[in-house]
């Protein structure tokens, strides 16, 4: 390897050295809000009989939502008010008869802990220590004020149904006494898309106009917040087929509307779309009907600490006499990819269409779904290799040995490249002591070594820089392999063997305990502990990058051997913290990486003196000690 190769190698990982660095001793701060805050009354939205109330709803917590204690257990808030209860394979809950929210929403198929049996909470009422919930309802236009319709504190009635199931739906009803009757309908299919049908029946002798709106409020920022850049949490949307993002943190930092005196984000009405929040695994998201013009609002509400996003539909006339309806969807539950892509299409996913699924006119699609998963600026690679792994994984049953075999196409797709760069790399080798010569006759005169290093190079038809390619090739590939691990569901709580349950999460065995043999626990996850007394993946790692190294005698210059021979020890402890997926794949390409080198070395004429190397780097260290 030459000095060019070496630099580049060299500054590359440095580079990673320091952005990792970076970001685990200076991670971004913490926005921290005071939930209990009165809120101005300009924050609390536009009063009833504003002349510009129909483009506004209110305030998503009710009328003084900072007056509520937003601490007391979910159990305790939840026998606040009567409730309908909601059972699904997937979901469990219940929905309050008080405002009619969909604020207790349980995830079935998912733990909080790998050997936990607490399943995980995705929507909680006002009151209890996250809140997070659904709101829908109309806003009044005209002679009509928030008086006349539903609200969030509004007490429905059952009017038929018991039990919210795939197969039998619910309808509230609530009648304002001057004429106007509101029914809400609620359907729910086996995975997590919830259908609200909002209807309004005018028995008075005058028209009116109202407006129908969705909203998905939470309070505060969410409690498992993970506030790490390559992960998106926040604000997700779909705006004609454009989707962007907002993180929670930007939310604060929204111009002001000065008719809704909060920081806020409005988009034109749109034709289709959907908004949300997404958390790390799980995502809540407004979805009106296809074709369905509507308005997305991103909001925040700084006294009370509300983050919000909302759906806002055209105004409706209901003529005397008569009834109009409107229906909305609303997703709430976890981001499993498979699920979200039938969503999106009528057609089977990849992995649904291999067991037999059949296409299904009836699902409703929805625009881009996919794309609320956060895949990242390497999408094009990130969303393949994802696909691949979950099919591998699907195929063969487990997910560590589906990375394996992931790592194993990618090297034999990028085989050609490395072919070439290895031998490249040999017959610069066999140059070694031509371009050493001419070193010595050019002397100081650096142009002159350049224009005969390049006459050598063109006549022995070597490239060298053909040496960097599979290095420069392997740097997006890690990323996108890296975020598929870190972002993706299918890979939490995922199992290998023995002690690696999650391979989503970082390697659990210890030094400090000789890997489980001492009966004393292993350090806790994160701690600075848990960073210096490592587990059996990152030695592995480590062990793998200096086997590595030893293919080939380490430089002449002694700070580059010296910059060289602590390289995979730093990297070893820095990557100890790395979900051990992206650990278990790194170890296989080392592994693959230095067969490859070693074969292609020998089949030049070259025999790698791998224990040489490793002798003489012991014997160095022991000189430079005397």
């Amino acid at each position: 390897m030459d000095d060019q190769n070496r630099n580049l190698i060299l500054a590359t990982g440095l580079s990673f050295v320091v952005i990792i660095g970076w970001f685990l001793f200076f991670p971004p701060p913490e926005v921290t809000q005071d939930p209990n805050a009165l809120p101005p009354a300009a924050e609390t939205g536009v009063a009833p009989g504003d002349t510009d109330i129909a483009l506004t709803p209110p305030l998503a917590g009710g009328p003084t939502p900072a007056a509520i204690e937003n601490s007391a257990p979910v159990e305790a808030t939840l026998s606040e008010a009567a409730r309908i209860p909601i059972e699904t394979q997937s979901v469990e809950g219940s929905i309050s008869l008080l405002g009619g929210r969909i604020d207790d929403l349980s995830l079935r198929n998912y733990v909080t802990e790998v050997d936990g049996d607490q399943i995980v909470r995705l929507l909680s009422p006002v009151g209890s220590e996250d809140p997070y919930y659904a709101l829908y309802g109309w806003i009044p236009s005209g002679g009509l004020g928030y008086e006349d319709v539903p609200t969030s504190d509004t007490p429905w009635e059952l009017e038929s149904g018991g039990t919210l199931t795939p197969d039998s739906p619910v309808t509230l009803v609530w009648e304002n006494g001057g004429g106007l009757i509101f029914r809400r309908t609620i359907a729910i299919d086996d995975s997590y898309m919830f259908e609200i049908t909002q209807s309004v029946e005018n028995t008075g002798a005058v028209d009116v106009s109202l407006a129908p709106y969705g909203i998905v409020a939470r309070h505060g920022l969410p409690g498992d917040l993970q506030n790490f850049f390559i992960l998106h949490e926040g604000v997700v949307r779909n705006i004609d087929g454009i989707v962007d993002r907002f993180n929670f943190d930007d939310l604060p930092d929204l111009d002001v509307v000065p008719r809704e005196g909060v920081p806020a984000e409005a988009a034109e009405v749109m034709s289709s779309g959907w908004i949300g929040f997404t958390d790390k695994y799980w995502m809540t998201t407004l979805i009106p009907s296809e074709g369905q013009p509507f308005t997305s609002v991103t909001k925040y509400v700084p006294g009370a600490d509300i983050y919000q996003t909302e759906a806002r539909l055209p105004q409706m006339v209901i003529a005397a006499g008569q009834t109009a309806e409107v229906s909305t969807r609303l997703f709430a539950g976890a981001k499993e990819a498979e699920a979200i892509r039938n969503y999106e299409n009528a057609e089977p996913g990849l992995i649904s269409s291999l067991f037999g699924a059949e296409s299904d006119a009836n699902r409703p699609q929805v625009e881009r779904f996919i794309d609320s998963i956060d895949w990242g600026w390497f999408f094009f690679l990130t969303k393949p290799l994802f696909w691949l792994l979950h099919w591998l994984n699907a195929t063969i049953g487990n997910m560590g040995v589906a990375i394996i075999f992931l790592t194993l196409i990618v090297k034999a797709i990028l085989f050609p490249l490395a072919y070439r760069s290895y031998v490249s790399m040999a017959k610069m080798k066999e140059l070694q002591p031509e371009m050493e010569k001419m070193k010595e006759a050019a002397g100081d005169d650096r142009e002159k070594v350049q224009k005969g290093m390049m006459e050598l190079y063109k006549k022995n038809k070597v490239n060298p820089a053909s040496g960097c390619l599979p290095i420069i090739l392997q740097i997006p590939i890690f990323f996108s392999l890296y975020k598929v691990i870190f972002v993706t569901l299918e890979l939490r709580h995922a199992p290998f063997f023995g002690w690696l349950n999650d391979l989503a999460s970082p390697d659990s065995s210890s030094i400090i305990n000789l890997f489980g043999l001492l009966p004393n626990p292993a350090p806790e996850p994160g701690s600075i502990m848990a960073l210096a007394f490592i587990g059996v993946l990152p030695l592995l790692l480590g062990i793998s990058m200096w086997l590595q190294q030893k293919l080939n005698p380490a430089p002449t210059d002694a700070t580059q051997a010296a910059i060289f021979a602590w390289l995979p020890w730093v990297f070893m402890f820095m990557l100890g913290s790395f979900a051990s997926g992206l650990l278990v794949y790194w170890i296989a390409n080392n592994t693959l990486t230095f067969s490859q080198q070693y074969l292609i070395m020998r089949s030049q004429g070259f025999k790698p003196d791998v224990f040489g190397n490793i002798r003489r780097s012991f014997s160095r260290k022991k000189t430079d000690a005397k």
